[in-house]
């Protein structure tokens, strides 16, 4: 049973995380007439014009690229968490749609926000962008534009940010048509902003800062990090192109609160030091977070 456990996790989590981005539309994007981006958009503009349900459109627009997908991504692994995750996602927003418990609850908040576009677009971006960064965690797919960009990557080379920007940008165009330019403007904001929270819910808040260091002091400045900052350090061979001489670049990462220190560090064992500063979105390991597969 422990060896089935992450996989269990994993579609508990593509589960959980359908649930989020059903209620993130049912509650702030359709109220608002936000178009989502992607399949949900244009299943939200056709049910504009037809009543036909959302969920329904939703799977019915999923089941030629999730082929596709299949076919040009590969991966048993890939098809499963992707369809789990377009079932799941489908089915929940009718069924809330649908749930007289869920409206009951719901009703209130939606005729508070009724008339607030903006507090709409930053509420269903925050929590659809959850709901995205939940399956990603779980090595899943949301389906719809997520499946479409990593086509057009796959076949066209176009970058995965583009790809993303193509196909929801065409979508959104496509709403401002049926509910005006405002929303679409909003839905444009809405989409930037659950991407920076799906970013960090996959990735973390743990922003950390790398430095490298070229220095004629670097035993100095070596044991002043680890004394004082309880951090280690890495000696890497540098050669000098304009010299030709040879001299060890060293090479730690700190955390935020620590890169003032480390600076004052080194300045005052050598003045004359170069020091390049980075920043990397998650540092794994000894004096960091355990390193772990997920």
């Amino acid at each position: 049973m422990k060896k089935y456990f992450p996989t269990i996790r994993d579609y508990l989590l593509i589960i959980f995380s359908s649930l989020i981005q059903a209620i993130s539309l049912q509650l702030f994007f359709i109220p608002a007439s936000l178009a989502s981006g992607g399949v949900s958009g244009i299943a939200q503009l056709i049910n504009s014009a037809t009543d036909w349900p959302i969920g329904l459109m939703v799977l019915i627009g999923n089941i030629p690229l999730f082929i596709l997908g299949w076919r040009l991504l590969g991966g048993f692994k890939f098809a499963m968490r992707t369809g789990v995750a377009i079932l799941t996602y489908s089915m929940l927003i009718d069924l809330l749609g649908n749930n007289p418990v869920f409206n009951s609850y719901s009703q209130a908040l939606i005729l508070e926000l009724k008339d607030d576009i903006f507090l709409n677009t930053l509420y269903g971006a925050i929590v659809s962008g959850v709901g995205y960064g939940l399956v990603y965690r779980a090595r899943g797919s949301s389906g719809g534009s997520d499946i479409l960009a990593r086509v057009l990557n796959h076949w066209r080379g176009i970058p995965m940010t583009q790809s993303y920007l193509i196909v929801d940008t065409l979508v959104i165009l496509s709403a401002g048509f049926v509910f005006g330019w405002k929303p679409a403007l909003y839905a444009m904001i809405a989409l930037y902003v659950s991407g920076l929270v799906a970013e960090t819910v996959l990735e973390g808040g743990g922003t950390v800062r790398t430095a490298m260091i070229v220095t004629g002091r670097p035993d100095e400045v070596t044991n002043r990090v680890i004394e004082e900052l309880q951090r280690g350090v890495t000696w890497l061979e540098g050669k000098g192109a304009y010299t030709g001489n040879s001299r060890p670049v060293l090479y730690c990462v700190v955390n935020r609160a620590e890169i003032a220190t480390l600076k004052a560090i080194v300045h005052e064992n050598d003045p004359e030091a170069f020091m390049v500063i980075g920043v990397a979105h998650e540092a794994l390991g000894e004096g960091f977070k355990p390193l772990r597969g997920r």
